[in-house]
Formats: C-alpha cells, sequence, structure tokens
C-alpha cells in the first residue's frame, strides 16, 4: 500500500447554475514531502467548514483502482491525480480492506480511518455533470476519510502501513452499502451505531434505521 500522489488546493470561487459558488474540490498534484497538521495537508484548505475539513475528515483518500472504473463510466481517456477531490491518491488500500478505527502510518505520519466520503453536488461542479452525485453513490466508490493521530510530513511514494486494526471488524465498504441499502440486519445496524470512531453524524443516522427496522416488526 503506498501514497501515488498528494493531491492540494486552496477554495476557489466556480459559476454553477447561474450561482457563484466557493469550492476546494479542485486539486493539483504535488511534490512531497509536505507537513500533515491537525486540520490540513500544508497548501490544501475547505471552503464549506461545515460539511468537509475539520478533525473527522481532514485528509481524503482515494483508491486509485476506481479510476479505471470512473474512466469507463465518464468515457474518458484519462483523469488526473486528484479528480475527486482526494488528498492522497493511493494503491493497494480499498473500502473493503480497512475497517472503520483502524490507524496508519504514512511517512512520519499516523492517521485513523473515520468514515467514508458521501458524495455531494461539488462533484457534479467538479466534473461540470449534474448527475455526477447520483453516479457516486451509484458506484459506492466513497472513498475514506481519515483523522490526523500523529502529525508529522509524508510525500508521494511513502509506503502505507496498517498499524493497529479495530476490533468491531467493520469496514468502511460495509457501511457504505449499509448506508445506501439500509436493508442490513438489526444487529449490525446497531453494532455499526455505537462505533467509538465513527462521527455522531453517521451513528444518529444508523440510531434512526435501526429504530425504523425494529418498528416495521413490531
Amino acid at each position: 500500500m503506498k501514497i501515488l500522489s498528494i493531491n492540494v488546493g486552496l477554495p476557489r470561487e466556480v459559476e454553477w447554475k447561474g450561482k457563484t459558488v466557493l469550492t476546494g474540490i479542485f486539486k493539483t498534484s504535488v511534490k512531497g514531502p509536505l507537513k500533515v497538521e491537525q486540520y490540513n495537508i500544508s497548501g490544501d484548505r475547505q471552503a464549506d467548514l461545515k460539511n468537509h475539513g475539520g478533525e473527522n475528515k481532514a485528509v481524503y483518500l482515494y483508491p486509485f483502482e476506481h479510476y479505471a472504473y470512473w474512466k469507463e463510466r465518464l468515457s474518458v481517456e484519462d483523469l488526473p491525480y486528484g479528480a475527486f477531490g482526494e488528498n492522497l491518491t493511493t494503491s493497494g488500500i480499498l473500502e473493503t480492506e480497512l475497517n472503520i478505527g483502524d490507524h496508519l502510518k504514512a511517512g512520519t505520519c499516523e492517521l485513523a480511518v473515520v468514515q467514508p466520503r458521501i458524495p455531494c453536488y461539488k462533484l457534479g461542479i467538479r466534473f461540470n455533470d449534474t448527475t455526477m452525485t447520483a453516479k457516486f453513490y451509484e458506484s459506492r466508490r466513497f472513498g475514506i476519510y481519515l483523522k490526523i493521530i500523529k502529525e508529522g510530513k509524508i510525500a508521494p511514494g511513502d509506503v502505507i502501513e496498517i498499524i493497529s486494526r479495530d476490533a468491531n471488524g467493520i469496514t468502511v465498504a460495509d457501511v457504505i452499502n449499509a448506508y445506501v441499502d439500509r436493508k442490513v440486519n438489526e444487529d449490525f445496524l446497531f453494532r455499526v451505531s455505537r462505533l467509538n470512531t465513527l462521527p455522531e453524524r453517521w451513528k444518529d443516522d444508523f440510531r434512526k434505521f435501526y429504530e425504523s427496522s425494529i418498528s416495521r416488526q413490531d
């Protein structure tokens, strides 16, 4: 597992559906090493701090393995690193392989796997495609948000190691599938709603899914 590219960018104003929107989704691949601080990689910022950035969305990782799917799905020959607004384009890491709560080491940094990305309308801005958010949901290739446990430096080519595994064994893909389908068993919904690392916004949703599932049986 390794970092193929580090991608950063500052918020910019763009025109979208007749309005001016501030967005940080446009990222550019840069050389390292770069400093990783509590909330950001050096040179990177988020525009909408209510829905992006912060402690639990400090670094966005997206597997390069998904790029082939998107090239075919979008009928494009090439996609640059950072095309989906990710900070880290990686190889050897998939949502099916990392648990919520796993701890990773890259360069001199330590990071925790916190949550999947929830697709938002700014993907449509990035690709000039109003259906892009729906396509992202359909793909279930959401990518992974990471929390910074230990500050340090990272560079393209750095190996990513799993230094500890969360005992619950609930993968990022498990959470994505449960969130999209909402048709998994009550025991799983209850377990997800109790994950320590998963942010409250997610746990609230899964508690509602759980309560709705139970009520249907009454």
